[in-house]
C-alpha cells in the first residue's frame, strides 16, 4: 500500500465528561458510576486516533478563550494532532455529558465555540496545510446552523484543491431535525459518507443495511454503514460490496469508538486498503476504543 497522505479534519473540540454508569439510569434517584472528565468531539477524537496510526493529520475547529479550551488543544498537540484550532474570545469550548450503560450511550450537549466556526477560518487553515490529501467532515458542523457554512465551504474548498473528501453523519437527531433531502444535498458526492445504523434509517428509511448503502451512494461515492456488534458494510456506485463481521471484545465504554472506526477507515483506504481490509482495520480500532473509558487513544 501506499502512504497515507495528510488528513484534514474539520469539525467539534469538546470537553467530555463520560459517567459509565453501574446499571440502568435510576429517574430522580441515585446511579453509581465512574467518571471522568478528558478530551472529546467526534473531529477531535478522529484526528487523534489518526494521529496515533502515525499518519500527519491538521485539526480545524474552535475553543473558547478558556481553560478547557487550552487544555482542549494542549492534549492534542501531545497526541501529534497539527492544531488549525480557532480560540473564540467570549465563548465557552462545548461541554458534552455523556452516559454510557452496557453498550449504549446518551449524550448531553452545549455545543459552545464549536458554533462559531468560520468558513474564513477553515479557508485559512487549508491553505496551511498544501501537503492535504484528503479533507474529514464532521456532520455536526453542517447539522448546526451557526457552523453550516463552515462545513459547507470545507467540502467546496477540499473539492478546488483536489483532495477527496469523506463526511461522518454524526448524529441521527439533529439528522433529523434537519432532514435527510437538506442533509444529502449538502453532502453531494462526497468520495465517503460513514452512517451508524440510526443515521442510516433517517437518510434511507428501514431497509436492510446494503440496500441503505446503496440508497445513499446515489449521494455519496462510496457508503459504509457502521452496525457496531454486527459488524459493517460498504457500498459504492460500482456495485462493489463489502461485509465486515465485527470483533468480539468486552465493552468497557462506546464512547469515540465511532471515531476510532473512521480514523481506521481513513488510513487504511487513503493508503490503497481494498474495501474490506479497510473495514477490517476500521473495526480494529473501533474494538480497541470500547476497551477502555474515553473517546481517545490511550497514550
Amino acid at each position: 500500500m501506499s502512504r497515507t497522505p495528510r488528513i484534514v479534519v474539520v469539525g467539534d473540540v469538546i470537553t467530555d465528561v463520560v459517567a459509565v454508569l453501574s446499571g440502568p439510569l435510576v429517574s430522580g434517584s441515585d446511579t453509581g458510576a465512574e467518571i471522568r472528565f478528558s478530551g472529546g468531539g467526534q473531529a477531535a477524537n478522529t484526528a487523534a486516533w489518526i494521529a496515533a496510526q502515525g499518519v500527519a493529520v491538521t485539526l480545524v475547529g474552535a475553543v473558547g478563550d478558556d481553560d478547557a479550551g487550552r487544555d482542549r488543544v494542549a492534549e492534542l498537540d501531545r497526541a501529534g494532532v497539527d492544531c488549525a484550532v480557532d480560540r473564540v474570545p467570549g465563548a465557552s469550548t462545548g461541554t458534552v455529558i455523556v452516559l454510557a450503560v452496557d453498550d449504549e450511550r446518551t449524550m448531553v450537549s452545549q455545543r459552545g465555540a464549536n458554533l462559531r466556526l468560520t468558513a474564513e477560518h477553515v479557508e485559512r487553515a487549508l491553505a496551511g496545510a498544501p501537503d492535504a490529501g484528503h479533507l474529514h467532515l464532521s456532520a455536526y458542523t453542517l447539522l448546526d446552523a451557526g457552523s453550516r457554512s463552515a462545513g459547507l465551504r470545507a467540502l467546496a474548498a477540499a473539492r478546488e484543491r483536489g483532495l477527496t473528501t469523506s463526511v461522518d453523519a454524526a448524529s441521527a437527531a439533529p439528522l433529523r431535525r434537519v432532514g435527510a433531502a437538506a442533509f444529502l444535498t449538502w453532502v453531494r458526492d462526497v468520495d465517503l459518507l460513514l452512517v451508524n445504523a440510526d443515521e442510516a434509517t433517517v437518510l434511507a428509511g428501514g431497509l436492510d443495511p446494503a440496500a441503505q448503502g446503496r440508497v445513499l451512494s446515489a449521494s455519496a461515492r462510496r457508503v459504509v454503514v457502521k452496525r457496531g456488534a454486527a459488524g459493517a458494510v460498504w457500498v459504492d456506485r460500482s456495485a462493489t460490496l463489502s461485509v465486515a463481521p465485527a470483533r468480539r471484545v468486552a465493552v468497557v465504554d462506546v464512547t469515540g469508538a465511532g471515531d476510532a472506526f473512521a480514523a481506521g477507515l481513513l488510513t487504511a483506504w487513503l493508503a490503497g486498503a481494498e474495501p474490506r481490509a479497510a473495514l477490517d482495520r476500521a473495526g480494529d480500532l473501533g474494538a480497541l476504543a470500547v476497551c477502555t473509558i474515553g473517546a481517545r487513544p490511550t497514550p
